[in-house]
């Protein structure tokens, strides 16, 4: 059951011959132009009614009635009507003799007769070759129409947010691998358990601006997210209602949720939006194999604007095309710890792999730290500090 009362609209899926072949407004336009005689050389095929919308006009009044509801020509709310016909199945075959060309396979119909193919061979087809195939006027039929189906569905709601990732045991999304699950949970699944049912969602769709390992933690004000509910049952949520399911997310001890909202379609293409020329910041704890030395924390700190080639990382090469991708690392700031471990502090161009310019990846980002401090280094701890998306928009005191 639906718990909303916005305007719908009637959407229908008509037997095949009358959904995407459309031969009978073929037919009866040709029938009219004949009617209306030199008057009808300004008909267009335009000016005929589609059967989909005459049965509308006469629908929407009866199911506005019975829900209460008014019925409109665009709403988030859908009644979809499923028809079949079995008589009229074969109905246009035969534009297959005059246009062969038109009809070919596609990968992804289950019939090579669309809607698009009809309409081409219809344009080549004459007039006297088609009354001689297709009955002018239409034949009545014998049989009448069979409801297959009644579906109601409703627009997406998108629901943004940031998160906080406090676990190093914590992958994004699921992590599954030949089919068998790596961990118990993931950031993904500890958002949407709750939103999924408060929307009463059929599904959902899970993305956010960029994506950190399962061991690197994400902190400050968090990572952009949205989650797209597919099929919501429940749409009107206050205020009130969106606070009380960002508090009971954050029961977790593992993520942390803030600025929960509902946003637009059209919002959620912002945070995609020239992702890679956002700025990430980030803090590492690094090992070196030979003793550090002031100077070469202070190398570190004085280099700005540095640029570097970055091939895919053997670790992602598996689902990542192989590339050369430059970056920048816009300044480091490194702090000492002891005489093999410093914490290097780094605002990156967001894309940047990390672990990568750490280590060098045997060779494959250029430079790396280990060329630049002449050691061998490693990283051992990794977190995002801030991911700098200004969006969604900041709700006050959202934690």
């Amino acid at each position: 059951m639906f718990t909303f009362s916005d305007p719908f609209v009637v959407v229908m899926s008509l037997p095949k011959p009358a959904e995407i072949r459309p031969l009978q407004p073929h037919s009866a336009w040709l029938q009219a132009k004949q009617e209306l005689g030199t008057h009808g050389d300004s008909l267009d095929k335009g000016d005929i009614i589609q059967l989909k919308e005459a049965y509308k006009w006469i629908i929407h009044p009866l199911i506005s009635d019975e829900l209460g509801i008014q019925a409109e020509s665009k709403s988030l709310f859908e009644v979809g009507v499923v028809f079949a016909h079995p008589e009229t199945d074969a109905d246009c075959h035969f534009l297959a003799t005059v246009c062969r060309d038109c009809f070919k396979p596609c990968k992804n119909k289950q019939s090579v007769f669309t809607r698009m193919a009809v309409v081409k061979a219809l344009e080549k087809i004459k007039e006297q070759d088609f009354h001689v195939q297709f009955p002018w006027p239409p034949n009545s039929p014998k049989t009448v129409c069979n409801v297959v189906d009644i579906q109601c569905n409703h627009a997406p709601v998108f629901v943004a947010g940031r998160y906080n990732k406090y676990s190093r045991n914590l992958p994004q999304t699921p992590w599954i691998i030949d089919g068998e699950r790596k961990m118990e949970s993931s950031v993904e699944e500890l958002i949407t358990e709750h939103l999924v049912p408060a929307f009463k969602a059929d599904s959902f769709n899970f993305s956010s601006s960029g994506r950190e390992d399962v061991d690197v933690r994400t902190l400050g004000k968090g990572r952009p997210f949205a989650v797209e509910l597919v099929n919501p049952h429940k749409i009107k949520v206050t205020f009130q209602d969106m606070r009380a399911l960002q508090q009971k997310i954050n029961t977790s001890e593992k993520i942390k949720v803030r600025d929960l909202q509902i946003v637009s379609r059209e919002a959620v293409a912002h945070m995609k939006e020239g992702e890679e020329e956002k700025t990430k910041c980030y803090s590492a704890l690094i090992w070196t194999e030979k003793l550090i030395q002031v100077e070469d924390l202070k190398r570190l700190d004085s280099l700005e604007e540095l640029k570097i080639i970055q091939k895919t990382p053997l670790r992602v090469l598996h689902r990542r095309p192989l590339a050369s991708r430059p970056r920048t690392i816009h300044n480091m700031k490194a702090e000492y710890v002891d005489g093999h471990h410093f914490r290097l502090y780094l605002k990156t161009q967001a894309g940047t792999y990390i672990k990568e310019f750490v280590h060098g990846d045997f060779g494959r980002t250029k430079p790396n730290l280990c060329s630049i401090m002449d050691t061998t280094a490693d990283i051992l701890e990794l977190d995002v500090e801030s991911v700098d998306v200004d969006w969604p928009p900041s709700l006050d005191d959202s934690f």
